[in-house]
């Protein structure tokens, strides 16, 4: 299994941006599909975007379709979730996923990180 662990959570202001990084060690994420989740206080996780191993499958949810955007770039090991005109409902600890197949579903991911917070002020 690849090791998972997610960085650039934070307090913002709604409106504001941030920017999530899953990094990957222990084995290569090219080899993975991989996917951004989040779970809100007392909210079951809730799938927010996947992409694919190559790229070239994108999904996102429909509450952040158009304000986030989901990467990643093989050679650094590393994903990316970036959130603009974030808003107070974004708030949830927000987790990255990595499995062998491509899909969109809250369970059946092979490997998860430890969860990073994410906190919009109004």
């Amino acid at each position: 299994q690849v090791r998972l662990v997610e960085s650039g959570g934070g307090l913002v202001q709604a409106g504001a941006s941030l920017r999530l990084s899953c990094a990957g060690s222990g084995r290569t994420i090219s080899m993975y599909a991989m996917g951004w989740f989040r779970q809100a206080r007392g909210k079951e996780r809730e799938f927010v975007a996947a992409i694919s191993w190559s790229s070239n499958k994108i999904d996102y949810a429909d509450s952040v379709k158009a304000r986030f955007t989901i990467s990643r770039d093989n050679a650094k090991n590393t994903m990316y979730l970036q959130m603009n005109s974030m808003k107070p409902d974004d708030t949830a600890v927000y987790y990255c996923a990595a499995n062998p197949s491509y899909h969109t579903g809250v369970t059946g991911w092979e490997s998860w990180g430890q969860g990073t917070q994410v906190t919009v002020s109004s």
